[in-house]
């Protein structure tokens, strides 16, 4: 028998159906605001320590995206080699950075070549970091891209982005205008958004790269230096949430080379926790066959999208 009351209701919970207990009409506020942190990541387009902290930190920006809002801070590693000593590496001159280089390489398994530091020298990483600011203020969300396949040309491939033919190339293979913006980089008005940065990584405390501090609405913060474990970072934030984090599953992999670069075997043992030897096989049951590359590089898998034929 069907009771004709208006307050039935099928509980959630239980799955019971029956009479509801709650006011028939109830004020409710669906602006529900998720208390998220800030996390600002200091770093230079040619640290080296920086590209071997990307595999952690591709997989906790990919698991815990929802919790923070990123800001990228470029920190000014490299004015110029007038005056410019790093004592603590043994590096004053720019012969002397590609040895430090390939040890970061081998280390973190992240492919560096470095030998253009004997060849070729960067003589100042601030020509890529005002194309950052420059890509940032005019196509926000895109100069993450730039920054990875910067350093994916620059220490895997070999290539000098401090000049302008290279970053022009690099930004014309992100669908935007090289040209016009590497001009635009060039200008005073790029130095200074630059000149901001430096400020606020002063600001910030920040001391070496990469830095990473995670800030909350409470302007409670945690400093996290060097390239740490996952769990390191999972912790910071943990400290900057209230209640217990809930990481997302990894995205497929087919839909992160998407995003146009390519990625070493490294990269891809952390975000699905792989074993070294389970890597091709797995690539090779992700991706569909024919639409991949596959190589190896510095005695490290490297696969990419395959690039159609115009």
């Amino acid at each position: 028998m069907i009771h004709n009351d208006n307050n039935m209701v099928c509980d959630l919970e239980t799955g019971v159906c029956g009479t509801s207990e709650e006011e028939a009409i109830q004020a409710i506020n669906l602006n529900q605001t998720f208390k998220k942190v800030t996390l600002y990541y200091a770093t230079d387009p040619i640290c080296s320590h920086c590209w071997a902290l990307e595999p952690i930190l591709n997989r906790f920006i990919q698991q815990y995206r929802p919790y923070f809002n990123i800001e990228i801070l470029m920190g000014g590693l490299l004015a110029s080699w007038d005056g410019f000593a790093d004592h603590a590496n043994g590096i004053q001159a720019p012969s002397d950075v590609a040895q430090h280089w390939q040890e970061v390489g081998q280390h973190s398994r992240m492919p560096i070549d470095g030998s253009l530091w004997h060849s070729n020298p960067i003589r100042s990483s601030y020509p890529p970091s005002r194309l950052f600011k420059v890509i940032q203020q005019q196509h926000p969300g895109r100069e993450h891209d730039f920054l990875r396949h910067a350093r994916e040309a620059v220490f895997a491939f070999n290539r000098n982005i401090a000049e302008e033919q290279v970053l022009i190339e690099i930004v014309d293979r992100l669908g935007l205008h090289g040209r016009t913006l590497v001009d635009t980089a060039n200008q005073e008005a790029a130095q200074d958004q630059l000149e901001q940065d430096f400020e606020q990584v002063r600001q910030l405390g920040v001391r070496g790269f990469p830095t990473i501090i995670m800030v909350n609405e409470k302007n409670k913060g945690v400093k996290i230096v060097g390239a740490r474990s996952l769990d390191t970072y999972v912790d910071g934030l943990q400290q900057m949430i209230d209640e217990p984090l809930q990481p997302t599953a990894p995205v497929p992999l087919s839909q992160w080379l998407q995003a146009g670069h390519g990625l070493f075997a490294r990269e891809i043992e952390v975000m699905y926790d792989i074993e070294p030897d389970h890597v091709q096989a797995f690539i090779e049951r992700e991706l569909v066959a024919q639409s991949y590359q596959l190589t190896e590089m510095m005695n490290e898998l490297y696969v990419r999208l395959q690039v159609a034929k115009a």
